[in-house]
């Protein structure tokens, strides 16, 4: 990515990246819309309200990729061979001991999760199987998120793709295995799904253990490099603590939600997982702003990480306008997927139309951070985002419900408060950075 047309270079990596991504949400989505469909709305709120403790333990893990990519991107840029092979060995290492205990962790957590999300009676007892299960089993879908994570961070985002794809459908047919023809309810939903995921782990294992290129991960030098590892951890602990610390503030917005009923937690269930898919170009195109600025910043070449950081941005925003205008006039077929109960797409029609057309500030928060990361600068966007999607997206929530109105609509309206305002103090200090860096080259350009 250091060489070539820069929108064409973000394209050719962002794309198999977004179709991964998709293929990926599909997992659980693919739950929520056989469970809605067989099982019943209850079960359908169940697996929705679960979503945001899984995202909890799986974004702490994707901050240490991201850190891990960063750290190998930018060896692979400067062309450090030694340093990008025992950053790969370090990298694999840690993530077998994490994965194991994030799922000792997420286990021994699930009730106390679902009593801190007032998750009523009759959502309570399938919502936790459905959490026991898939997070006892969670340790394929980080594996091979990390070995993918490899892989983008050297420019190859199309070979996970193809192991994601496969899996995604046989995915689908176990579950509809075991929900359908077995009748084993919301248990078979998420059996079928780690499943699935254990075996992406193991076709990427086999991919990196197996390939002669500089990334190769050797089972005899597995072992852990405490220098690299302090590296990955300075960029990765603060994008893992932000990710982290916005999922677990989501737990009280589920909370919110809760307590209006289960027609009102599907619906909101159904919204997050379309949402979710709304949210897969900025992701992807974010990690590829991190690729295409980690490379190139480790090449020396700081304008053209610049351009691409503004490419990235003006995609990204564009695609996003398009889906979420489509998603506005389809809102009532989208919804009826997850459910055919009236409430329920009543409730889901309400948030996605209410919402849908503020992820456009959002495109540029994911963007701007993803490059800010890419520099080694993952302070800055941890703090903006944790004060804007946690605290003051909380103390809204906490406010407009005590001392305005109480309602789905109000609640719902919390994510965009954060997504704004975190758009306006970020490319303020992304400005403010890059004149930093300008001075830096030229202390006799003028102050800002």
């Amino acid at each position: 990515m250091t060489s070539g047309p820069i929108l064409q270079e973000l394209v050719l990596f962002a794309l198999p990246l977004m179709l991964g991504n998709v293929f990926q949400m599909l997992y659980n989505t693919v739950d929520s819309v056989i469970v809605g469909n067989f099982v019943s709305k209850q079960a359908l709120a169940a697996v929705g309200s679960t979503t945001v403790i899984v995202n909890m333990l799986i974004f702490f893990f994707n901050g240490f990729a991201i850190g891990a990519g960063v750290i190998i991107g930018r060896s692979f840029g400067a062309r450090n061979l030694e340093k990008l092979h025992d950053a790969v060995q370090t990298t694999m290492a840690a993530t077998f001991v994490l994965s194991l205990l994030l799922s000792a962790a997420g286990v021994a957590g699930v009730r106390p999760m679902l009593v801190l999300m007032n998750t009523p009676e009759d959502v309570f007892a399938d919502a936790a199987l459905y959490l026991r299960i898939y997070i006892g089993g969670l340790s394929g879908l980080l594996i091979y998120n990390m070995g993918s994570g490899i892989l983008r961070a050297v420019g190859d985002s199309t070979r996970p793709l193809y192991f994601l794809i496969f899996t995604c459908l046989l995915n689908i047919v176990l579950d509809l295995f075991f929900v359908v023809v077995l009748k084993t309810g919301i248990a078979g939903a998420a059996i079928a799904t780690i499943l699935s995921q254990m075996l992406s782990a193991v076709l990427i294992l086999v991919l990196l253990s197996r390939t002669q290129d500089i990334y190769r991960m050797s089972w005899r030098e597995l072992r852990i490099d405490f220098p690299i590892l302090r590296q990955i951890v300075s960029v990765g602990l603060p994008a893992a603590l932000q990710l982290v610390l916005t999922s677990f503030s989501n737990i009280f917005v589920q909370g919110y939600i809760n307590v209006f009923g289960s027609d009102v937690m599907a619906g909101w269930a159904s919204y997050n997982k379309l949402d979710h898919f709304i949210f897969l170009p900025m992701q992807s195109m974010s990690i590829a702003a991190t690729t295409f600025v980690s490379q190139n910043s480790g090449a020396g070449d700081e304008h053209r990480s610049h351009r691409g950081t503004v490419n990235a941005i003006v995609l990204t925003c564009a695609v996003t306008g398009l889906i979420a205008a489509a998603l506005y006039v389809w809102a009532p077929g989208a919804v009826r997927m997850f459910s055919p109960d009236e409430g329920v797409i009543y409730y889901g029609v309400l948030f996605i139309r209410t919402n849908v057309f503020f992820l456009l500030f959002n495109c540029v928060n994911q963007v701007l951070a993803g490059a800010l990361r890419g520099r080694g600068d993952s302070r800055g966007p941890m703090i903006i985002m944790l004060s804007c999607f946690v605290g003051l997206r909380q103390c809204y929530l906490y406010l407009v419900t005590r001392f305005v109105a109480n309602t789905p609509r109000l609640v719902g309206l919390g994510y965009p408060v954060g997504w704004v305002s975190c758009c306006v103090i970020e490319v303020l200090y992304a400005w403010y950075r890059r004149r930093q860096r300008e001075r830096a080259e030229d202390p006799a350009s003028p102050a800002c």
